[in-house]
């Protein structure tokens, strides 16, 4: 049996490699092979997450599953590493976007059966797939943010599929745009974090929190920040307006991306981040404001809507605003259980 650090590596590879076969060659594939690909990619990274939560709830002493691959920004300070981690958090975000994104891929291969661009579609899924593991198991904030941005290119793409219809792709555009606002304020929070601390790694701010190293007023500006990238992820008030016209995509898109998984990247930052956010009254409470005002505001509008999809991206983003205030309060257990009976 491989190790559990080569299962962590394969795990990620796996949607990879589907999506650049799929992406290269799947167009000269008969469909059920390019099918197949997918989804047995997917199926693969989820039996391997599968063994990597055994592993760590074996009560053998595992707290975490550790893979560094090689140096990426070479700093007379302090490198960034290509690290992964697979701790009790990560492994859970790594099971629902597997296990939910297998049973997606596997509604797809009914619904798009017709489509021309069947293996194009499932190499953006798969590439999907990849960016979302590379966002919850990186090791540190410039490899959370490559995943980060990877997701919002495959939104981008995902809901524009059908880029010959011109209100598809002005959704895809809009998604795109108002992403990069809130995408704009976690740069600046790493920047900040890295001018004070020297290291955007979780574990070295982790430790520069719990030593006191992280004042007040940073851990204010860096909490808000983040917190302004949340709000564009996860469609909270005032940067939600990208979800609703993010339904013209294909179904299962909406489902997976804007229902299951992507749109739930920023509850699970600031759960990841927790050690900086409870150091700042002002961002939880910012963060438990903002969820509760999105929380009631989207189910109001979601109550008037005559279309079932528009219905459930708004009901969807009243629910993202109960794991805001959840994570507002401190309750970062409580966000996370119910992003994954939401997912």
């Amino acid at each position: 049996m491989p190790s559990p650090e080569q299962c962590l590596s394969l795990a990620i590879l796996l949607p990879l490699l589907g999506a650049t076969f799929n992406g290269l060659w799947g167009h000269r594939l008969p469909r059920l092979l390019v099918s197949s690909i997918a989804c047995g990619t997917v199926l693969g990274a989820f039996a391997l997450g599968l063994y990597l939560f055994l592993q760590l709830s074996a009560g053998q002493g595992i707290e975490q599953i550790r893979v560094q691959l090689f140096e990426w920004i070479p700093l007379a300070t302090h490198s960034i590493h290509v690290t992964f981690n697979a701790d009790h958090l990560s492994i859970v975000m790594m099971l629902v976007i597997t296990g939910v994104g297998f049973l997606i891929h596997l509604y797809s291969v009914g619904y798009m059966s017709h489509d021309p661009a069947f293996a194009r579609y499932f190499a953006y899924l798969n590439l999907f797939t990849f960016a979302m593991l590379i966002l919850v198991l990186g090791d540190s904030l410039p490899i959370m943010f490559v995943g980060w941005e990877g997701v919002g290119l495959c939104s981008y793409l995902l809901i524009g599929f059908w880029y010959k219809d011109i209100e598809k792709s002005k959704a895809g555009k809009k998604a795109f745009v108002v992403n990069r606002i809130g995408d704009f304020g976690f740069i600046l929070a790493m920047l900040i974090l890295f001018r004070e601390l020297g290291t955007l790694e979780f574990s070295g701010i982790k430790e520069a929190a719990l030593g006191g190293q992280i004042s007040v007023a940073i851990a204010t500006a860096v909490g808000l920040l983040l917190l302004l990238g949340a709000t564009g992820k996860s469609a909270q008030v005032p940067l939600y307006v990208w979800l609703p016209d993010a339904m013209a995509g294909p179904t299962p898109v909406s489902a997976l991306i804007h229902a299951a998984t992507m749109v739930t990247a920023g509850v699970y930052m600031s759960a990841r981040l927790h050690f900086v956010f409870t150091l700042s009254p002002v961002a939880m409470l910012t963060m438990a404001s903002i969820g509760a005002l999105t929380a009631f505001f989207a189910a109001t509008i979601g109550l008037v809507q005559n279309d079932i999809k528009k219905v459930l991206a708004y009901s969807t983003v009243s629910q993202l605003g109960f794991m805001f205030i959840a994570a507002g309060v401190g309750a970062y257990a409580a966000a996370v259980f119910h992003l994954v009976t939401h997912a």
